[in-house]
């Protein structure tokens, strides 16, 4: 690959590869879990210590969202992979004072919505101009069924949406389409509900705050029918050891492929997410043909986290169906 000078644009040029590929690399830490672990350390009484942050605009614009709420925030490395964050508790966000901006993010925005509709104050979300085209509604009506008042541009389908949320009740959600966000923002705004939130999933997605939710004193009972359950215990607490987020396998992803169809290369990727519910990748080139070799690493983390050791195969084509990709 080669780089090119085209007025104030970079061009890349990419080519065939010239030689196997071949040594270890570290992606950058999961998207999806830095977003809840900036929530939840946010959210808890105490400090929370996270490492493997992915410092991407998405998760930043997360961390500012928090920080204009009163939550102090402490950068512990130029890379921004590592930080403290001094929760504020449940019941201590500060009103902003300016609407809070999600950019590009839909995962921080649907997400917040849930969080913000379990707040006392006022506030509005807003996004850029793609966000503000993409669809909130299946996330407005559960939060307004729970008692949150949420106004938005198309009757609450677009931002900015306006939320003055507090007195929420539990609700039992059975959403139509299978989505992480939707049962994640349901769960987030059943911290602050009187009863048992219920999510019943048509079919698994992605389970990261399931997960994490008891490591900051949380219960969640995950039934065999799809359903999750959450009681609010009245308060989150600061983890008593590091949070140590997994590389990105979606991230992963693309140098396996790469290992996988130049011949003769072999690659490790170190400390990669496992989480079944986000290892379709790993199946789907297993079963083309590529050679893979996963070897797990000490269990009791945040996530299952393994060393993953590609080299090339001579693959097969096959059909791949959404449900392989959750």
């Amino acid at each position: 690959m080669s780089g090119q000078e085209a007025g104030n644009e970079r061009i890349l040029i990419a080519g065939p590869a010239s030689a196997p590929l071949s040594g270890s690399l570290r992606v950058p830490g999961d998207k999806s879990i830095s977003h809840r672990a900036v929530m939840l350390a946010s959210l808890a009484d105490g400090v929370t210590e996270i490492e493997g942050f992915l410092p991407g605009e998405d998760n930043l614009a997360t961390c500012a969202m928090f920080e204009a709420m009163g939550v102090a925030i402490r950068w512990k490395d130029e890379s921004r992979t590592r930080l403290a964050v001094e929760g504020r508790g449940l019941f201590g966000l500060e009103e902003p004072e300016r609407p809070l901006d999600a950019g590009n993010s839909g995962t921080c925005a649907r997400l917040m919505t849930g969080v913000l509709s379990g707040q006392s104050f006022f506030s509005v979300l807003i996004g850029d101009a793609s966000l503000h085209r993409r669809p909130m509604r299946r996330v407005v009506e559960p939060m307004r069924r729970m008692g949150a008042h949420v106004d938005g541009r198309a009757g609450g389908d677009k931002l900015p949406l306006a939320i003055r949320g507090g007195k929420l009740k539990a609700i039992r959600h059975a959403p139509e389409v299978a989505s992480a966000q939707v049962k994640s923002c349901v769960l987030l705004a059943g911290l602050y509900a009187e009863g048992t939130t219920e999510v019943i999933e048509p079919r698994p997605t992605r389970d990261h705050t399931e997960r994490m939710l008891p490591r900051f004193g949380q219960p969640v009972e995950v039934g065999e029918n799809g359903a999750i359950r959450l009681s609010p215990a009245g308060r989150l607490a600061a983890p008593d050891d590091t949070l140590r987020i997994p590389a990105d396998p979606s991230s992963a992803c693309f140098f396996a492929v790469a290992a996988s169809i130049v011949p003769d290369s072999r690659i490790r990727l170190e400390q990669v997410g496992i989480n079944p519910r986000r290892d379709g990748w790993r199946r789907i080139l297993a079963t083309m043909g590529a050679q893979l070799d996963v070897m797990p690493l000490e269990e009791g983390g945040l996530e299952p986290v393994a060393d993953i050791e590609v080299r090339s195969g001579r693959l097969a084509n096959l059909s791949v169906d959404p449900a392989d990709v959750p």
